[in-house]
């Protein structure tokens, strides 16, 4: 998870009537009758590129919102917590930020509120997104928002000290980590963008017969993972612990994406000189965090969360999202040219971008996520059949 943060306040203060997109032909959304406290939960370090818009949000419309208060967790953890909520009767979660995992978690148990019926108060969200980034709002099913958007992977990420000649070929990868036993790591798909991207990446690059579908399809997939695997010590439960042992010399290649290669190294967690690379027949498996909305959450409230998507699809807003590069590129909609980021942002990629990632996003396939039904099932077999067999 990212560790620290940019905000990017100025300049919104005089923004304070501009509650919705203009030029959109949108419907008013009142204003609630005093400030409200929102309440988010990150499941997938989506604040490092959203909290300054958040906090921009608070102090452009001190009317609508008090404050806002930002809480992390593990994305396996959260479906269950607001199921337990919500049969309660007392959710106290607003918004949840979170990647494709929670998400489908979340539609496959009926969490999510629709936002089919707020459609009138939000953009045209095919207008204004970037063409893939519109691709992955589709996996939403109106239970969501996409907020932020990156290529992805599936990288491998590798030290040039430690390894000489890295991999080329999904099967290359394999014989050198039987050659270097221990030395090769990702983290649970269910919890880690790098390793879920692996995981969807694999049937590329393996040639299975149906890369949408992990149950009949992904014969090769499942063998090449259980091969593999016996020569991975353990998996990360998250990818920030990956990358730290990359870091601490502990592991030589590990799953990356263009984010998670850059970011790191921003924060040296990760030496500069790290190199990334692709294997052969690679497509991008694309990545986009969304905003959702417990069901259980006040109309009222529901109404504000509305105007604060609204305000954060704002190109202005989306700039900050380049951060320093955790999510690589990152702004969901056109023309948010990284001369408009934070100038931190633009320093820190600068330095630490690398110039073949806008060449591989021009020449390689971009391939959405799995539907989330299916997503579900991938991550039940793996960690079935694949991180059991690491207890």
């Amino acid at each position: 998870m990212h560790i620290t943060r940019r905000s990017f306040v100025g300049g919104v203060a005089g923004m304070a009537g501009l509650g919705l997109l203009p030029g959109r032909g949108l419907a008013q959304v009142a204003a609630p009758a005093n400030p409200v406290t929102i309440t988010i939960v990150d499941v997938a370090g989506n604040l490092a590129l959203t909290q300054g818009m958040f906090e921009n949000y608070a102090a452009a419309k001190p009317d609508w919102v008090s404050s806002f208060a930002f809480t992390k967790a593990p994305a396996p953890e959260l479906p269950a917590k607001i199921q337990a909520q919500q049969a309660a009767g007392r959710v106290d979660i607003d918004l949840v930020l979170t990647g494709t995992d929670a998400l489908s978690a979340g539609l496959d148990q009926d969490l999510w509120v629709d936002l089919s019926a707020h459609k009138a108060n939000l953009p045209d969200l095919e207008s204004i997104y970037l063409p893939q980034a519109f691709k992955m709002q589709a996996l939403a099913r109106d239970r969501g928002v996409v907020v932020t958007y990156y290529p992805s992977g599936p990288l491998i990420e590798y030290m040039p000290d430690r390894v000489a000649t890295p991999p080329k070929t999904a099967e290359e990868l394999l014989e050198w980590a039987k050659a270097n036993p221990n030395k090769f790591m990702y983290a649970r798909p269910a919890n880690s963008g790098p390793g879920r991207t692996f995981l969807m990446g694999l049937p590329y690059l393996l040639g299975d017969s149906d890369p949408r579908d992990p149950v009949n399809g992904w014969s090769k997939t499942w063998e090449y993972l259980k091969a593999i695997g016996e020569h991975v010590e353990y998996y990360g439960t998250g990818t920030t612990q990956v990358m730290k042992e990359l870091g601490e010399g502990t592991r030589d290649i590990v799953v990356t994406t263009t984010g998670w290669d850059i970011n790191p190294r921003v924060l040296g967690i990760v030496p500069a000189e790290a190199k990334v690379g692709t294997l052969a027949g690679f497509h991008w498996v694309t990545d986009a965090h969304y905003a959702v909305i417990p069901k259980g959450v006040p109309d009222e409230k529901v109404a504000v969360l509305i105007d604060v998507i609204n305000f954060v699809l704002k190109p202005e807003q989306q700039a900050i999202a380049y951060d320093e590069g955790y999510f690589y590129p990152g702004p969901a909609v056109k023309d948010v040219a990284l001369s408009m980021a934070p100038q931190a942002s633009q320093d820190a990629l600068a330095e630490f971008g690398r110039p073949e990632y806008e060449d591989w996003i021009a020449s390689n396939p971009l391939e959405t996520p799995l539907e989330p039904a299916q997503i579900v099932d991938a991550f039940r077999i793996w960690d079935e059949q694949i991180g059991a067999a690491k207890g």
